[in-house]
């Protein structure tokens, strides 16, 4: 089991994270795209990086609006494999 990470550092790392949001015992970020099959693309890109990586977002599609939130279930909250995949998503929009 991945050990949880304290409310303060929690705190500091969401502040290099830039449109993450803090929600009870995850991270939750809204990406906006100009159309649906360029959300499923990147969803597409999200499961392929975050399946090598073994640890999985939930993600809620709603049209062009795709919300991803990190918890690493098995610790009961937020490690730092959240903020790690948090950066990995990040990366995978931009590209």
């Amino acid at each position: 089991m991945t050990e949880l990470l304290s409310d303060i550092a929690i705190q500091r790392e969401l502040g290099s994270l830039n449109g993450w949001a803090r929600r009870g015992s995850a991270i939750v970020k809204t990406y906006q795209f100009r159309s649906f099959p360029e959300g499923i693309g990147f969803i597409g890109r999200v499961a392929e990086m975050a399946e090598a990586a073994n640890h999985h977002p939930d993600i809620d599609i709603r049209y062009t609006k795709i919300i991803c939130s990190l918890s690493t279930h098995d610790s009961g909250g937020i490690t730092q494999k959240d903020l790690d995949l948090a950066r990995a998503i990040d990366a995978v929009q931009e590209a």
